[in-house]
């Protein structure tokens, strides 16, 4: 069962990560176009927000494990 803060984590996550990647795109990116993700903003915002979700969801199962 999914419960609020499993969401609120998640959500966090991902706005997190597309600030990340917009961040990435603005200040790091490629200016001649030949790199597919961070030449547009939009590629870089979702791919940033892909990687914030995952990597949000990391730890959320660490404390409820039981040791065999």
């Amino acid at each position: 069962m999914i419960n609020k803060r499993a969401i609120l984590l998640s959500l966090s996550g991902i706005v997190v990560g597309g600030l990340g990647g917009w961040l990435y795109y603005h200040f790091i990116g490629c200016e001649a176009g030949t790199c597919p993700i961070t030449s547009r903003p939009v590629p870089s915002i979702l791919y940033g927000a892909l990687v914030g979700f995952l990597l949000s969801g990391l730890g959320s199962g660490w404390k409820t494990r039981k040791k065999p």
